[in-house]
């Protein structure tokens, strides 16, 4: 039996969230949005309460909260990569968020995802280790249905284009090898990420509600890598902030 596979489910660990994260003052509706740029520009434009910062040791991480016509929403960036993202999450949830869409690039599978076309993530093959501290082996981890049935909604009421599909959340974004993206196409892919298992896991065991929008960025469906300068889309990654707010506030 390999390590990863020693699945223990006690739920008591030996240092948990509430041990280091009382409960706040704050939104149960959250966006984890990995545009570092967006959550700093809402946060400076639209004169964000810091609810809380914590510093883990790359430095500080802010959770932040805004007025939406009267009603509250929180918003961070939650790193990049499983680990540091779930161990995020998990005090955020201990604050008191309890709702939460995450939205963030990826790699695209598939040659017609073009730059800043969106991706509902309906299930993640689990590449990753963060997800098997939380639930049972398994190849895959599924998204909640309700949750979706609102991102869904809320997408087609807004006329934003959109596939639903399933995604490939993997630790190691340089072991990315030509036969493991034709594996993974096979078996129904459409992106490549670092994070949607392990958040997807996370809330799951935590029993928070949870739903992600990926936006297609850099394309691996050829015979070599192109960045497409996804990261330079600003328009793109702030509307998807806001669109992701509007889903969130109606979990």
């Amino acid at each position: 039996m390999y390590p990863i596979l020693e699945f223990d489910s006690d739920r008591n660990a030996f240092i948990n969230p509430l041990d280091l994260a009382e409960p706040l003052d704050v939104s149960e509706h959250c966006v984890l949005c990995f545009f570092g740029e967006v959550v700093e520009k809402v946060a400076r434009d639209h004169h964000a309460r810091l609810v809380k910062e914590t510093r883990w040791e790359d430095g500080p991480h802010r959770l932040y909260e805004i007025d939406i016509d009267g009603r509250r929403l929180a918003f961070f960036q939650p790193g990049v990569g499983g680990p540091i993202a779930a161990g995020l999450m998990e005090e955020i949830i201990a604050y008191g968020c309890r709702k939460f869409i995450a939205v963030g690039g990826c790699g695209a599978l598939e040659k017609d995802l073009n730059v800043g076309h969106l991706i509902v993530v309906q299930s993640a093959v689990r590449d990753e280790g963060v997800s098997y501290h939380y639930l049972e082996p398994s190849r895959e981890i599924p998204a909640q249905p309700e949750v979706l049935q609102v991102i869904e909604e809320v997408l087609n009421q807004r006329g934003l284009p959109y596939r639903t599909g399933k995604t490939w959340t993997t630790d190691a974004p340089y072991r990315e090898t030509k036969k493991k993206i034709a594996d993974r196409r096979k078996e129904g892919c459409l992106t490549v990420e670092m994070e949607a298992a392990s958040l997807m896991a996370v809330a799951s065991f935590r029993g928070a509600k949870f739903g992600q929008i990926l936006y297609a960025g850099d394309d691996l469906s050829g015979e070599k890598w192109d960045n497409r300068g996804w990261q330079s889309r600003e328009d793109i990654r702030e509307a998807l902030f806001w669109t992701a707010a509007e889903i969130c506030l109606g979990l």
